[in-house]
């Protein structure tokens, strides 16, 4: 171990320790110490043991026991977690993934006792303020001194919000190098469910469910229910529930409509039982993000059940369609994809690479070893206050922060290593030209 103050890593729910499990396998490659806290935002840390114990995480050194309530409730449980947190373990940063209220909270937290703020997954927009999620991504962003933006167009998005482009880091996405390890482990893990369900590779389709705005909504739901019935009429559909979901659909009556049709229920899946199951289907309709990204590193045919989505990546692939909520367009869409789902894949595999090469946590553990003794900036401007939004280039910018560069074409420059050479190009720049040099 290095002696220094330990990276603190915070999480939540499992998407987000699937997620870091990547970055902190990382760390332990390069001998940095680190520790992990655990929210309690959806699960105690009993309750997920074994899911930590799989993802070789550490066993959190804290279990803050968030638990359920309000958005302003539970932030606010985090936020004073956290904070009591980082005042005890003294961390040389905080690093959290993803858009829960755990992540906001400990951004908000780190910001107000100025320890630095890393965001994994940073730059995610869906342009829907409607979501928690796209707050919570908004101001976590806003306050991080490092945004590890998964794909470029994600870095544009964090570019075009204000954020300097030595913030930002293209790094691709955690979840590419959590599925290319776990792959194997969870292609067995499926024969046993292939045995109770009587189903076999490529002989079913997978939904998943549980967005608060297509749940709490007796249309949206109702509309969801009808379209997953009428395609289980043509091929089956393995759900598994999350309880929220399952409630749902029980007080409104409409889980045994969903199961006389050919509709498979079952509980809540381990990761690995679920990525075995996505990849061995037919064609995933699900309103999750993160799904979303998982079925197009399978090269899994998606309907996303929702208006937009903050990985666009995937739709440009062709392997993911917005469908909205719509009974008769979902079984449209569903049945076009069926039918042509040989050339959705191949459109597909031309457009692979989308979310980086697998390696994205050894690039973030890097980073942040790189950076344990930097603290949250504080910027002296009494002799140059400038701040410069947009340019062509960045030689010709005496000024002291870059937030965008864009080439003569007009196409933004994003890309960490250019990010840094414009910053080094556009200090040297200002230097000469205060020491009147030519």
């Amino acid at each position: 171990m290095t002696g220094k103050k330990p990276v603190m890593f915070i999480g939540g729910t499992r998407p987000e320790a699937i997620k870091l499990a990547p970055v902190i396998w990382g760390l332990d490659e390069s001998g940095v110490e680190y520790i992990f806290v655990w929210s309690g935002q959806h699960y105690d840390y009993e309750m997920s043991r074994v899911f930590f114990e799989e993802l070789k995480l550490p066993e959190p050194v804290l279990d803050l026991g968030v638990g359920s309530g309000t958005h302003a409730e539970q932030t606010a449980k985090a936020m004073i977690g956290i904070e009591n947190a980082i005042k005890k373990l003294n961390p040389s940063v905080v690093v959290a993934q993803g858009d829960t209220n755990t992540v906001v909270a400990a951004a908000l937290a780190s910001a107000k006792t100025l320890t630095p703020f890393a965001h994994v997954e940073a730059g995610l927009r869906s342009w829907d303020r409607t979501m928690p999620e796209e707050i919570n991504r908004v101001l976590a962003d806003a306050l991080a001194q490092h945004c590890f933006a998964p794909t470029e167009l994600a870095a544009i998005n964090l570019m075009h919000e204000g954020i300097p482009l030595r913030k930002i880091h293209v790094t691709g996405n955690t979840i590419l190098d959590a599925v290319h390890r776990y792959i194997t482990v969870s292609r067995e893990r499926r024969e046993t469910f292939f045995t109770q369900l009587n189903l076999g590779e490529r002989e079913y389709a997978i939904a998943t469910i549980h967005r608060q705005e297509n749940i709490s909504n007796p249309e949206k739901l109702g509309n969801i229910a009808k379209a997953l019935a009428t395609i289980a009429e043509e091929v089956p559909i393995v759900f598994p529930l999350h309880p929220r979901t399952r409630k749902t659909l029980e007080s409104f009556n409409l889980m045994a409509k969903l199961t006389e049709k050919g509709v498979l229920p079952l509980n809540p899946l381990g990761y690995f039982e679920f990525l075995g199951l996505l990849d061995a289907s037919l064609l995933v309709l699900t309103d999750s993000g993160g799904v979303q990204e998982e079925a197009y590193i399978l090269g899994i045919p998606t309907l996303t059940i929702r208006y937009n989505t903050e990985r666009p990546e995937t739709v440009l692939s062709g392997i993911n369609k917005l469908v909205g909520t719509d009974a008769e367009t979902i079984v449209k869409e569903a049945k076009a994809t069926l039918e042509n789902r040989g050339e959705i894949i191949e459109r597909w595999r031309s457009m692979q690479g989308l979310l980086g090469k697998g390696d994205a946590g050894a690039r973030i553990a890097k980073i942040l070893a790189e950076n344990l003794e930097g603290g949250v900036d504080s910027i002296d401007s009494r002799e140059d206050p400038f701040i410069t939004y947009a340019m062509v280039s960045p030689e010709k910018a005496p000024w002291q922060d870059i937030v965008a560069i864009y080439d003569e074409r007009g196409f933004a420059t994003v890309t960490a290593e250019k990010a840094r050479v414009a910053v080094v190009r556009a200090s040297f720049t200002r230097l000469k030209a205060l020491a009147g040099a030519d």
